[in-house]
């Protein structure tokens, strides 16, 4: 049976989640370059992107966010392929269509930050008319609301909520916090989401650019400013105070940055990101995620943590049954016995 409630009736209810994270997990399958990171996988290789989207749902997704993100005039202009904007765009709709259908997840459609936002009026206007297209394309396919993500420019997250808005749709605006903890306007993160609550969003919070360690404080600040609700989606990196932000995360193994293809020395167990999503649901923080480089085990751990079992659960780990490290009794003692040689 298909859950019908709509977004901000199941948040009133308790905690959503949203999976995200498609650019680096599409990049680490082989199917999408990092770099311009645009996400052309949609029409190559479309089977990838519907069966990522059932594999996040099927961990404990709410929600199946159109794979949109960077698929905006700005970055299909940068690889040559403006041509084939609308063609993307409501092909991801479709695809996250399909499998919210055949779940019952909500469907959500997702504009973000364009790079070419400068806070003058040639940047407002362009950006106003990206936002205007890609919004317009996720009503034409009956999306339940929109995500509006990673703006580092509160003014920038402030013109797509009100193109969202002009939609009737409820609005998730999400802000990305580099290692200086303002949007680049130099206001603070609980500043830019009361400025954003103020002009009618219905969610307000953080995504991306900070691990669990270093969103969690921010966040926890924004919840005690604001009365709409809040949402936190982390990357799943150990990010510290010292490099709070993954693109600042060093390894002296790697020349330059690890960012964006050496990260995996920095990534977060499972059990971080339990605790993560624990943690912020204590807080009163409802909507909750991973945002880039997100596996289907994060999200899992992460519904469980926040008392969900979603299918995937059927899967968790049992220690109990392994051949060494096992408890049960059909497994022979002296492999037991052997386990502290392993």
């Amino acid at each position: 049976m298909t859950d019908k409630r709509g977004l901000l009736e199941r948040l009133d209810e308790g905690p959503v989640i949203c999976a995200e994270g498609y650019l680096f997990e599409c990049e680490r399958r082989g199917y999408l370059q990092a770099g311009a990171f645009v996400p052309e996988v949609v029409l190559e290789h479309p089977e990838v992107v519907s069966q990522l989207h059932r594999e996040f749902v099927h961990a404990g997704s709410d929600v199946v966010e159109a794979f949109t993100y960077y698929a905006h005039r700005e970055k299909l202009r940068v690889i040559g392929k403006e041509h084939l904007l609308e063609e993307l765009n409501r092909t991801a709709l479709r695809l996250a269509r399909e499998v919210a259908d055949e779940s019952g997840a909500l469907f959500a459609g997702d504009i973000s930050n364009t790079n070419v936002f400068q806070g003058d009026d040639a940047s407002r206007a362009a950006v106003r008319a990206m936002f205007e297209e890609q919004v317009g394309w996720a009503v034409e396919a009956g999306v339940d609301f929109v995500i509006g993500e990673t703006f580092s420019w509160g003014e920038e997250a402030l013109i797509a909520l009100d193109v969202v808005k002009q939609t009737g749709l409820p609005a998730v605006i999400t802000l990305s916090i580099h290692k200086e903890p303002t949007v680049r306007e130099g206001w603070t993160p609980v500043e830019t989401c009361k400025r954003l609550e103020a002009a009618g969003a219905d969610v307000v919070g953080l995504n991306c650019i900070r691990g669990p360690e270093t969103m969690l404080p921010l966040v926890a600040a924004v919840r005690e400013a604001v009365d709409c609700h809040v949402a936190a989606l982390p990357v799943p990196y150990r990010t510290t105070a010292e490099e709070p932000s993954f693109q600042s995360l060093s390894d002296p193994r790697v020349e330059g940055r690890p960012f964006p293809i050496a990260l995996d020395p920095f990534t977060c167990n499972r059990f971080e990101l339990a605790e993560f999503g624990a943690a912020a649901l204590d807080l009163g923080i409802r909507y909750l995620g991973v945002c880039c480089g997100a596996g289907p085990h994060h999200i899992r751990s992460l519904a469980e943590a926040v008392g969900r079992s979603p299918e995937a659960s059927r899967y968790s780990a049992d220690m109990s049954k392994h051949a060494f490290l096992g408890t049960d009794s059909a497994i022979p003692g002296s492999y037991r016995d052997y386990a502290e040689k392993l």
